[in-house]
């Protein structure tokens, strides 16, 4: 994705759209953080945009090897942050409930969490299409996702006040079978399961291709959806109990 994001015209519709929703939410909000954190932000929109409003932004790319969740000791134990921003990140993890934790300690009292990801439901028609390739022997193409009523669950089991949770989706018309798999590909939506099943052989990607054709609405194009989750919560002081 890191190379392929170098070419000239690269897509980055969905890092785009989650940039911008993230910035509205803030500005709903009236959250103007000192310190934040910026995970996955790839194209680079979100972390410019709080550090032009004075914001000091501690950027990590997955892409680069700079993934806090991979790290011994990601974040500060006692908190520090004021907002956390994960865009695109946390439906690859293998302990989403551990990732959501380590987030929930970093922030700082009163802190923000808001992360998006593609969420259950996304790419629809490809769903389809690979499974009439793979024909009676179907392998596994695309990993576990998280859908709403899972993502509101797991915001309150790791400590999150407030939470809220909801999605949305972005419609996309292909030309092609080819275009659709480089545009995942060129923004990192691609297979990254560990055990991801055969790859395609030449008569498969035939039958993809017919399959593809075959769904094409009278322009030639075949519209394909990306469900994007977005998790938000606070993290709250805890207060001694009265008596």
């Amino acid at each position: 994705m890191a190379r392929l994001q170098m070419q000239p015209g690269a897509p980055r519709y969905i890092a785009d759209d989650m940039a911008d929703d993230v910035l509205e939410r803030l500005s709903f909000l009236r959250h103007a953080p000192a310190r934040a954190l910026v995970i996955g932000d790839w194209s680079g929109a979100l972390g410019s945009a709080l550090g032009a409003s004075g914001t000091a932004v501690d950027a990590r790319d997955p892409a680069l090897g700079t993934h806090p969740l991979d790290e011994e000791a990601p974040f500060p134990a006692s908190g520090g942050y004021d907002f956390i921003a994960s865009l695109g990140t946390l439906d690859t993890v293998n302990d989403l409930p551990g990732a959501l934790v380590h987030l929930r300690r970093a922030l700082a009292d009163d802190g923000l969490m808001i992360a998006s990801f593609m969420a259950a439901g996304s790419l629809p028609a490809l769903r389809a299409i690979m499974l009439e390739a793979d024909g009676d022997r179907p392998s596994p193409r695309i990993h576990p996702q998280v859908d709403v009523r899972a993502g509101g669950q797991l915001l309150q089991r790791c400590g999150f006040a407030d939470p809220v949770v909801d999605s949305h989706h972005i419609d996309v018309r292909f030309s092609s079978f080819e275009r659709l798999i480089a545009d995942l590909r060129a923004q990192g939506l691609g297979n990254c399961l560990a055990s991801y099943g055969a790859p395609l052989g030449k008569a498969a990607f035939v039958r993809a291709k017919v399959a593809f054709e075959d769904r094409a609405d009278t322009d030639g194009k075949v519209l394909e959806r990306f469900e994007v989750l977005t998790l938000s919560g606070w993290a709250k002081p805890l207060r001694p109990p009265k008596f």
